[in-house]
């Protein structure tokens, strides 16, 4: 009998022919010829380069930066809080009280600019989120501006917002706050355009003296636009009177076409202290965290707000940016009331998450009228943004 395992014939248990240990099959039909590799076809030939061409873009547009920014939730700080074991504001000078609640400013983080590329998956990802808004990198940040020179200019607002808000907080408080009216320049084709010089101080308006750029203020918003007023300046050391005829200005009254650098005697001693976040859009977070710190009552009484705005010093609520954002990182951060400045309901219309409600705010005293409600439990009383 032949054994299966060392020569040709069928393998006992499959019927194949078996393998010698030389690699020959066994087989002698005349027909068995070697098989050829077939060449491929310029179809396949395209579609492999195109698949590989696919492949490379696909990797770029993984990897290579493309010209947006993205913005998303920044960090939200408690203005009656602490950060880093350092309180955000301190009072020296008159009595403080705790509070129950919090008043939280909010912020928003950006990527996309100098050092912080974006590829379009981060991108497509901002697209689809309600959190996040993407934007052209330059209506971020200006192509001629380094990052050093944004970072400088929002830190310089940062600290102007907390003079601003301090001097509102001071003023709605009835404080009197003095100030050195300084002329830091005149606005080109206005009535102080050649009539006043950077340094002049400025000391009476109409004969009647201006101790206070809110007084400053108040009186102008008054005053017709077109009027000729006299102005009674220093310079140089020596008194002089100059004529001007005033501008219109936004939301009604006149403007003098005149730069003011006030300097301020403050009346308290008031420190907020805060590092890594810039700009001016604190500031009305920053007044009423100062107004309660500052009162004897509980205003808030356990109430978590949120809110945004510029304050100038007169207590006007200005409008921000990235809005949108913020209404979301409030929420994150356990806020259940967002106080927005009137200016940006529009933005606010639509925007807004679950589970918060939003007032609408023109003035620092309608801020912390809400607040006082909200603290009272009547803010569901207060009015909101509404689709125009």
């Amino acid at each position: 009998m032949r054994d299966a395992s060392t020569g040709p014939g069928p393998h006992p248990d499959t019927g194949a022919p078996a393998t010698s240990s030389t690699g020959s099959t066994g087989s002698t039909d005349p027909t068995d010829t070697p098989t050829l590799p077939v060449p491929p076809s310029p179809r396949s030939t395209t579609l492999s380069i195109a698949g590989l061409v696919t492949l490379v873009l696909l990797t770029l547009l993984v990897f290579v930066p493309v010209p947006y920014a993205i913005g998303s939730p920044g960090p939200t700080r408690d203005t009656l809080g602490a950060y880093d074991g350092e309180p955000l504001i301190e009072v020296d000078g008159v009595p403080t009280y705790e509070s129950t609640g919090e008043l939280r400013m909010t912020t928003v983080s950006y990527a996309g600019g100098p050092g912080y590329p974006v590829t379009l998956p981060l991108v497509l990802r901002g697209w689809l989120s309600g959190a996040r808004v993407v934007t052209p990198v330059e209506s971020v940040f200006p192509p001629d501006r380094s990052q050093d020179e944004i970072d400088q200019q929002n830190e310089a607002e940062m600290v102007s917002s907390q003079e601003n808000a301090t001097v509102a907080a001071l003023e709605e408080l009835g404080y009197e706050v003095p100030a050195e009216l300084r002329v830091a320049g005149a606005v080109a084709g206005t009535g102080a355009d050649g009539v006043v010089e950077e340094g002049d101080v400025l000391l009476s308006l109409e004969g009647e003296p201006v101790e206070s750029y809110t007084e400053l203020v108040r009186t102008l918003a008054r005053t017709e636009p077109g009027t000729t007023v006299t102005l009674g300046l220093v310079r140089d050391g020596e008194p002089l009177d100059v004529d001007v005829v005033t501008g219109e200005r936004a939301g009604g009254g006149s403007q003098l076409g005149v730069f003011i650098d006030p300097v301020f005697d403050l009346p308290v001693d008031v420190t907020i202290q805060i590092e890594d976040i810039g700009g001016p859009s604190a500031g009305m977070m920053f007044a009423l965290g100062i107004i309660d710190t500052m009162t004897p009552e509980d205003e808030l009484d356990g109430a978590v707000i949120a809110g945004t705005g510029t304050v100038d010093v007169d207590g006007k609520v200005g409008p921000i940016g990235g809005i949108r954002q913020k209404l979301f990182g409030a929420v994150r951060d356990g806020a259940d009331w967002f106080l927005a400045p009137g200016a940006n309901c529009d933005e606010v219309v639509g925007n807004v998450p679950d589970d918060l409600r939003v007032v609408r705010v023109e003035t620092l005293g309608e801020a912390r009228a809400a607040m006082e409600a909200i603290g009272a439990g009547a803010g569901d009383a207060l009015p909101t943004c509404e689709a125009p």
